[in-house]
């Protein structure tokens, strides 16, 4: 790794202000990412109101961003390699706050699904930059403790957001309704930028080798092929197209392993290595990846829209219905932190944990029927936060420690594709269920909107327990030298530099 600037190995922990600066920055850029996935869950009824918005244009403002978002991590992570880290981590950071700009002048929910999918590409491009500059400098021992913390803040983000996205709303800022949800990123990502500039190192790897575009662009289009007809087909009535797309989604999926396998074989670096997926450690982390943010994604979705369209809470009252499960979250992944070390056995608990919240939810809503209120749910609600902290919090780094040192950076790369691939499904597919089950209710019907929440939380039920059973076909111990060696060779560089 080359480096403009020296880069001492101690990161995270010490006494230098600098390095936890640079800390502070970075994982401020993650928060803003992780953030808009969610803050928007809050605001979605208000904007589809004053944007006139049918169900499938508010689905695709959420699964767009995660879209774009997912399907060009890697290429971002690449990008930085080439570039370097601290560039990318910059030019993406401004992207994300010029669409988020862009987003909150909408004047149409056309308008505001494409700044979505520039938004996407932003996050895409500087969220990477995250793993790949603490994987340079963070020494082994410490790395658990700093990615551990880095999941807490990615799970902050996503309660935050939930918080935060009532408290905007309900002010009405300026009249601006549910627009300041979007420029509330402005000032905070053009500040992070500055401090970025100053206080992160510049890291590269001098054989980056150029971005597999090929493959890139397969995978697009067959996340969009398979995510669009989702969202729309509801709406339009499930004509032949939404099926046509379906199928030519799938034979994509297929064809984008050929073309990896094309790539690898030329000498190139494809997105995803065909080796890799040949790992069971990866392998079953990837699925484990997929279906825990297909549920929680989607889950956040239908309940929001429940008690603000169903039950008649404001913005607000929507954002502090969350307020249960964020403190239960905050205790589940401190719980995570101290007891990293059992891996397999405390993801399978957290899952467990989160079936017996959403069963716990499910029989609320089944008892309750049309007298449902939001403070019925606070208790299911907590247990649904509790098993989420123990589950997410530690499941990236659970993951990465059982696959090998060589495979750890794609890995992280592709795992991290998989969060919002997993998200943007989750919302298209949860929302087909969501919409079919309350057709044509009204706003106020507790009861229809009660038994469409049933219907997902049925789903989510099953989810959740096949969560707790992946993790035991996880290897029991992590290979020799673990991920922790990846980053070494490139940390002893950047001390020499």
């Amino acid at each position: 790794m080359t480096s403009d600037n020296p880069v001492p190995t101690p990161l995270p922990g010490t006494s230098r202000p600098a390095h936890r600066a640079a800390l502070a920055v970075l994982l401020t850029g993650v928060f803003l990412a992780v953030l808009d996935t969610f803050i928007v869950l809050v605001a979605a009824p208000a904007l589809q109101r004053d944007l006139r918005a049918d169900d499938a244009d508010l689905q695709l403002v959420l699964a767009g961003y995660q879209l774009t978002y997912a399907v060009a991590l890697i290429t971002g992570a690449r990008l930085g390699d080439l570039f370097g880290r601290r560039r990318c981590f910059v030019a993406g950071l401004l992207l994300f706050t010029l669409a988020s700009a862009a987003c909150a002048a909408a004047p149409g929910p056309g308008a505001l699904i494409g700044a979505r999918l520039v938004q996407g590409l932003g996050a895409a491009v500087l969220f990477p930059q995250v793993f790949s500059t603490l994987q340079v400098l963070v020494p082994a021992e410490r790395r658990p403790r700093v990615f551990g913390l880095l999941g807490a803040v990615i799970g902050a983000a996503g309660v935050t957001g939930q918080l935060l996205g009532g408290l905007l709303l309900s002010a009405d800022l300026f009249g601006q309704s549910w627009r300041p949800v979007f420029w509330v990123n402005v000032p905070v990502g053009l500040l992070t930028a500055v401090l970025a500039v100053r206080y992160v190192p510049e890291s590269r790897t001098p054989a980056g080798r150029r971005p597999d575009l090929a493959g890139a662009a397969v995978l697009t289009a067959a996340l969009a092929l398979v995510v669009v007809p989702l969202v729309e087909g509801r709406e339009a009535g499930w004509p032949w197209w939404t099926w046509a797309a379906l199928a030519a989604g799938a034979a994509l999926l297929a064809a984008f392993a050929v073309v990896e396998r094309r790539v690898a074989a030329a000498g190139g670096t494809p997105l995803v290595s065909p080796g890799l997926l040949r790992e069971r450690a990866f392998a079953t982390g990837m699925v484990l990846v997929l279906l825990a943010y297909c549920g929680i994604n989607s889950f956040f979705l239908v309940l929001s829209v429940t008690v603000q369209d169903g039950l008649g809470l404001d913005a607000l009252g929507a954002g502090l219905c969350y307020l249960p499960f964020a403190v239960a979250f905050f205790a589940g992944s401190l719980a995570a932190g101290r007891l990293a070390r059992h891996g397999r056995l405390l993801l399978t608990a957290g899952a467990l944990i989160l079936a017996a919240g959403h069963a716990g939810c499910l029989a609320v809503v089944a008892t309750e029927g049309g007298s449902l209120t939001a403070g019925a749910l606070a208790a299911p609600l907590a247990v649904i936060g509790l098993g989420n902290g123990a589950l997410v919090t530690p499941l990236l780094h659970t993951v990465l420690a059982r696959v090998r040192p060589a495979e750890a950076g794609m890995a992280s790369g592709v795992l991290s594709t998989g969060q919002q691939v997993g998200g943007a499904v989750g919302v298209a597919v949860l929302g087909v269920v969501f919409y079919g089950l309350l057709g044509s209710a009204r706003p106020g019907d507790v009861r229809a909107y009660g038994r469409a929440l049933g219907g997902c939380l049925a789903l989510d039920v099953l989810l959740a327990l096949a969560l707790a059973v992946l993790p035991l076909l996880l290897p029991r111990t992590a290979p020799a030298g673990g991920p922790e060696g990846a980053g070494r060779e490139e940390r002893e560089h950047a001390g020499r530099a």
